[in-house]
């Protein structure tokens, strides 16, 4: 399935019906006054958040959204039935924003949550309305009002507790994978996971936690490079960050470089960020060679008053501890 978290729409709410001129012409009724009906109000165009869904697929491919109109009013006093309201399916989790001005319309975060993104234009009066002591056969009625209409832009950030960050190859994957019941490609090459996937991680019992897995950062992330910025997006909403370093002695780089440069990344990306509650783990421990890199990101994690976790989510050492841990922690900050 292909994930988009981007879209821009535009949509039209329904215009009213205009309001019905008409008199009242009956055998042995003389001087039949004014019956003209109003017109309907037309529909309204809804946003629903739903858990059904999980991406804005759907509403790529269709940009363009229109209510019903209202009916026309009629004779014999008739008014014009209302537009049909529509209403939008979005997952849980999507921002709407004006696309002219950036403003932001509504934050969609909770199961069958409404926005009213569009409102149908009123009905107009029929000619009935008009009758007076001096004024006995109006000959006109009101027009419908225009329905709104407006270009939105929509985004839809991952509703996550724990979001898994680290550079390419550091192992997302295969925790996530080991944590709960999804199963993402894993593979010994870098940018495996190409779009965020989010498991659902059961620590005692009738409590769980969201943990999603964000495609590799690298260098440059904050300004597109790679697949990260197109990503951070999704863990903004999270209550934990836990970094993920490779300690393996087939690793690159030095892994207090590579934690830092992730956190700069993120720095760089949005400074809230930076502040959530942090952690680092340490993966692929079973192939860890002479120890040295571990020892090296334990003594710099411990000198910064990060915790620290060496984990091989291979083998099982060290979930345990560090699950404790990811399930104190989202119980501790969720919801700030």
């Amino acid at each position: 399935m292909q994930f988009i978290d981007q879209v821009k729409v535009h949509i039209k709410a329904g215009d009213g019906g205009r309001g019905c001129v008409s008199f009242r012409r009956e055998k042995y009724v003389p001087r039949g006054g004014p019956n003209g009906g109003d017109g309907g109000r037309g529909g309204h165009i809804f946003f629903q958040a739903t858990g059904d869904i999980n991406t804005l697929l759907d509403i790529k491919y269709q940009q363009l959204y229109r209510a019903e109109q209202g009916q026309h009013g009629m004779g014999k006093d008739m008014h014009g039935r209302n537009g049909k309201d529509l209403i939008i399916p979005v997952p849980l989790g999507t921002l709407i924003r004006d696309f002219e001005t950036n403003e932001i319309l509504c934050d969609l975060t909770e199961e069958r949550q409404e926005f009213m993104a569009a409102r149908g234009g009123r009905g107009g009066l029929g000619n009935a309305h008009f009758k007076s002591a001096t004024r006995q056969a109006p000959r006109f009625a009101q027009p419908g009002e225009p329905g709104d209409e407006m270009t939105l832009a929509l985004e839809l950030k991952l509703l996550a507790d724990v979001g898994l960050i680290g550079l390419p190859n550091a192992g997302k994957s295969t925790l996530i994978s080991a944590l709960s019941s999804a199963r993402p490609k894993i593979a010994d090459y870098p940018f495996t996971t190409l779009v965020p996937n989010l498991g659902v991680v059961k620590f005692a019992e009738y409590k769980s936690f969201v943990i999603a897995d964000i495609p590799g950062l690298i260098e440059g992330a904050h300004a597109g490079t790679g697949l990260g910025f197109q990503f951070l997006r999704h863990v903004e909403r999270t209550s934990v960050l836990l970094h993920l370093v490779d300690i393996s002695e087939m690793a690159e780089g030095d892994p207090v470089d590579n934690l830092k440069k992730i956190n700069k990344e993120l720095t760089l990306f949005s400074p809230d960020l930076i502040k959530k509650p942090q952690a680092v783990a340490g993966t692929k421990l079973d192939i860890k060679g002479d120890g040295k890199r571990l020892d090296t990101l334990a003594q710099y994690c411990n000198d910064t008053q990060y915790d620290f976790f060496p984990i091989c989510a291979v083998t099982g050492k060290g979930l345990k501890d560090l699950l404790q841990y990811l399930a104190t922690t989202v119980e501790k900050h969720k919801g700030r």
